[in-house]
């Protein structure tokens, strides 16, 4: 009975942990992965001033032979909170990939900026990718790549990067993240409690 339970809480340890190590966005059809700053989404505490530059990077790849594949970054909000400075779109443009063959990846980078329209308050970042097999059958994934806060400031240029983070409040999602070892101390000491009881009875 003993090595039961430790054999049934190590499985729930282990399978929280590959939870944890996922990638940020996946189904049947491709796989999203997106960073901000180089940091994997999603990232929550990132704080930003105005006209402060960020790189969101995204990378698709697709498990299918699609007719097409479309990638967009959105803003959820009613009010443009952001600039595209550089990238191969604006917010809420379509970008249309056709005839991909499976295996196919591409990487898509856009340099960003808040631009004043919103201050004092989180502006996410989405992203939206929509795998098209053939017509009527589509998977999609979206998800925010950042929560930032956005301060009522100019950016003077004058910080070593251009976004900063509160790396506790990171969400570490994509594959080459580490789990949270606070989270996975509290699975621990559930399972020791458990073990302890049980011995007890």
């Amino acid at each position: 009975m003993k090595n039961k339970i430790i054999k049934t809480a190590l499985s729930i340890i282990v399978f929280c942990i590959i939870i944890q190590s996922c990638t940020a966005g996946e189904n049947e059809y491709g796989i999203v992965k997106s960073w901000y700053n180089n940091q994997p989404a999603t990232v929550e505490g990132a704080k930003l001033k105005i006209n402060e530059p960020v790189e969101i990077r995204v990378e698709v790849i697709s498990k299918i032979d699609a007719s097409f594949i479309a990638v967009i970054l959105r803003e959820p909000g009613v009010t443009k909170s952001f600039d595209v400075i550089s990238g191969p779109s604006d917010f809420g443009e379509y970008i249309s990939e056709d005839d991909i063959k499976s295996g196919w990846v591409k990487t898509y980078t856009w340099t960003i900026c808040p631009n004043g329209n919103w201050t004092d308050g989180n502006a996410p970042i989405n992203i939206f990718v929509q795998f098209t097999k053939e017509i009527g059958d589509t998977l999609k994934i979206q998800y925010s790549i950042a929560n930032p806060h956005i301060f009522d400031e100019q950016y003077s240029g004058s910080s070593s990067s251009h976004a900063t983070t509160d790396p506790s409040s990171t969400n570490q999602s994509q594959s080459n993240s580490s789990p949270s070892f606070g989270f996975i101390g509290a699975l621990l000491s559930v399972t020791l409690v458990v073990i302890w009881r049980q011995r007890n009875i």
